[in-house]
C-alpha cells in the first residue's frame, strides 16, 4: 500500500518501521530519491504523508490512534536496500543482525565490501569476552544481507562540516561604480 504512493512521488521506499510509543501507534517511513543521495524536499515528504494517511485511514490499517512520520534518510541514514549498502562502502556503519554471528548481534565498523549479498566489515570495539582469545580489534566479519535486522550509516564529520562559508561578493554588492 505504501510503496506505490512513494513511487508516484518519484521516490523510493527505504524503510518502514511500526512501533508503539506510549500506547500510541507509530508508523515511521523513510524515503529517498532515485539518486539515493538522501535529498528529499520536505514538501515531498508532506505530500507522501498526506496521501498515505488518507489510504491508511480508509483501509483502517492502523488500529487506534497513531502517528505517521515520513522523512528522508538523514545523516544516520537507514541502510535497507542493496544499493544503500553498495553506496556506503568504505564508510562507518552500525548494524544489528537477526541472529548472532560469531557470538554477536551488534556490529560497528567500516564496510569494506558488499558482494553477492554479503557485507564484509572491519569491526570496532571488540573487548574482553566479546573478543575471545583468537580475535583482535579490527577483525573482519562477513554478514549476509538477509541476516541484517537494522543498519545505519555513521556520519563522519570533517573540518569542512564546520568551515564557515565565505560570502562571495559581486559588483552589485560593492556599493557603487
Amino acid at each position: 500500500m505504501i510503496e506505490p504512493v512513494v513511487a508516484e512521488h518519484d521516490c523510493e521506499l527505504v524503510d518502514v518501521e511500526v512501533a508503539r510509543n506510549r500506547g500510541m501507534g507509530l508508523l515511521r517511513i523513510t524515503v529517498d530519491n532515485p539518486n539515493g543521495d538522501g535529498r528529499v524536499a520536505i514538501s515531498r515528504c508532506v505530500a507522501i504523508s498526506r496521501e498515505i494517511e488518507t489510504l491508511l485511514d480508509a483501509a483502517d490499517s492502523m488500529p487506534g490512534a497513531y502517528r505517521l512520520e515520513v522523512s528522508s534518510p538523514g545523516l544516520d541514514r537507514v541502510l535497507g536496500r542493496e544499493k544503500d549498502f553498495a553506496a556506503v562502502i568504505n564508510q562507518q556503519v552500525k548494524l544489528q543482525t537477526r541472529r548472532p554471528i560469531e557470538g554477536r548481534k551488534r556490529y560497528r565498523g567500516r564496510l569494506i565490501s558488499f558482494e553477492s549479498g554479503v557485507l564484509k566489515m572491519r569491526v570496532d570495539g571488540l573487548r574482553g569476552a566479546e573478543r575471545g582469545a583468537e580475535r583482535a580489534a579490527g577483525d573482519e566479519v562477513l554478514i549476509p544481507i538477509e541476516g541484517v535486522e537494522k543498519a545505519n550509516l555513521i556520519y563522519e564529520f570533517t573540518s569542512a562540516d564546520f568551515a564557515e562559508a565565505s560570502p562571495q561578493r559581486d559588483s552589485s554588492q560593492s556599493g557603487g561604480v
